[in-house]
């Protein structure tokens, strides 16, 4: 290990909590893409008038001056006066989005809107589970250590057949997560089937804080950091955390694989703890204006062999985060190539306490790559497309080679 490795530790903490606090105040004043969040607007406005407002919003804000080249104004005029109910408006709205044939401007209901809140805060009120649709059946793919679930002795496979005494056969997944969820301090009855065998469990909804990044130490020499999102805004924290857990190893692996974006804040602050100087992403916004947002000095970079895990699952954030690093000569890509998704996203927020997820421009790498709808190409292509072992097993190819090509670089 380089003597400035041994040096890094020592003062990583303060350093890096300073940078923090410093870095993000200013990226988040020059870049407001996701400021809207979580500020509800409480403000009833009639359909016709809503719908009026959300034309505007795209009109002025989409990326592209010619919204799929198209006259805009055909569609204020083909609902002019005809939207009467809330629900003329959304028909009228997603049938107007759709026609800009991209996949990432959407309309958000009100549920739309608080989950997005949700995933931002990183936290939830419920009991601590983690649920999938298995055969059309609702079961725990795990229980979260510690939770109101964990104290009553939910288990993974338990498949939950009623929420409060309503029968949830045929709902899907966030449904049955919506009835699971609820105020803190309240309390829900889960029924659940275990070995043919029917279970009840009333159970005292907490805060549960939901963890965007993992890490640990492989073969007593190597970090190993996953990162399972970029939207929390705690994510930051988590990874300098995730950098102290792993501050003795000779490398480092970051594992993006399924990792499917989020902020972009959150992706260049991480993207500025390895490139100390130079471009780290390229912003074009509408009518070519750009914007280049480059590191920021920093005395706590981190100078270790990194690998950097990807797959066709990694995207939005992943690839603003791999595609720096892989310019900058900072990282080994091992994987598949990454998803393609080089759009940036607002989120406005519209009365109804609603709101809409505009694309308002792409991003180049900083060689000038745009990797809209291509994708990287990682360094050394091995394995599948989607499939990894959350466990780290040996069975898990992609990680194996990054830990053989970092052993060779550390030895």
């Amino acid at each position: 290990m380089k003597i400035k490795q041994f040096i890094i530790p020592i003062l990583l903490i303060l350093i890096l909590v300073i940078f923090n606090r410093v870095f993000l105040d200013t990226f988040n004043r020059a870049n407001m893409y996701f400021s809207g969040q979580r500020i509800y607007n409480d403000e009833y406005m009639h359909p016709q008038k809503f719908f009026d407002k959300t034309w505007r919003v795209i009109a002025k804000d989409y990326y592209e001056p010619t919204l799929n080249h198209q006259d805009w104004i055909k569609w204020k005029n083909r609902y002019q006066g005809k939207i009467k109910t809330d629900e003329d408006a959304r028909v009228a709205i997603d049938t107007m989005i759709a026609s800009l044939n991209e996949p990432y401007t959407r309309f958000m209901t009100k549920k739309d809107f608080e989950d997005l809140a949700t995933s931002i805060t990183s936290k939830i009120y419920g009991i601590g589970v983690n649920i999938y649709s298995n055969a059309g059946k609702i079961e725990i793919f795990n229980v979260i250590p510690s939770t109101p679930a964990d104290l009553a002795q939910l288990k993974q496979g338990d498949i939950i057949i009623e929420v409060d005494g309503k029968d949830i056969n045929g709902m899907n997944v966030s449904d049955v997560a919506s009835l699971v969820r609820g105020p803190e301090n309240s309390v829900v009855e889960i029924t659940v089937l275990r070995e043919g065998k029917k279970l009840n469990k009333k159970i005292k909804r907490k805060e549960i804080k939901i963890k965007n990044v993992k890490s640990s130490v492989l073969d007593n020499h190597i970090g190993y950091i996953q990162i399972i999102s970029f939207m929390g805004e705690t994510t930051p924290n988590e990874f300098m955390e995730a950098l102290e857990n792993t501050k003795d190893t000779d490398s480092i692996i970051i594992d993006l694989r399924g990792n499917t974006g989020g902020l972009l804040d959150n992706a260049v602050f991480i993207a500025n703890m390895f490139i100390k100087k130079g471009e780290i992403v390229e912003i074009i916004y509408r009518n070519g204006n750009k914007k280049v947002i480059n590191a920021i000095p920093n005395k706590g970079t981190i100078d270790k062999p990194i690998a950097v895990l990807v797959n066709a699952a990694s995207a939005s954030a992943s690839e603003i985060l791999s595609g720096a690093l892989k310019d900058a000569h900072k990282a080994t890509l091992i994987g598949k190539k990454t998803f393609g998704k080089g759009l940036v996203q607002k989120v406005v927020p519209l009365p109804n306490r609603t709101g809409i997820n505009v694309t308002i421009a792409r991003y180049l790498t900083p060689n000038g790559t745009d990797i809209n709808k291509l994708g990287i190409k990682p360094d050394i292509e091995i394995g599948n497309e989607f499939d990894f072992y959350i466990n780290n097993s040996k069975n898990d190819v992609q990680l194996e080679k990054a830990k053989e090509i970092l052993s060779k670089k550390t030895n």
